[in-house]
């Protein structure tokens, strides 16, 4: 069956309810950050130059990394989830 939650919709600045991706490009032979890609509403730090401190970052926050995946052979992509 289908719940629905009481969500309190007149509170402004506030995050969508459920669950968030977020998604960090990185070249891991010099650590920079080539791209972050997310779900609109999601919870967001700044992104710093170091692919780890971004990383870092988003884990502090409540993201779980959900896995890590190679791009050709300088790139890897991480794939992090909120709820």
């Amino acid at each position: 069956m289908y719940y629905p939650r009481n969500i309190n919709r007149s509170q402004i600045g506030t995050a969508w309810f459920g669950t968030h991706i977020v998604i960090i490009r990185c070249n891991y032979k010099t650590n920079e950050v080539l791209a972050v890609f997310k779900s609109d509403h999601a919870p967001s730090e700044p992104i710093a130059n170091s692919c780890a401190e971004t990383l870092s970052r988003y884990i502090s926050i409540g993201y779980t990394l959900l896995g890590a995946y190679v791009l050709g052979d300088k790139e890897v992509q991480y794939v992090l989830q909120y709820r």
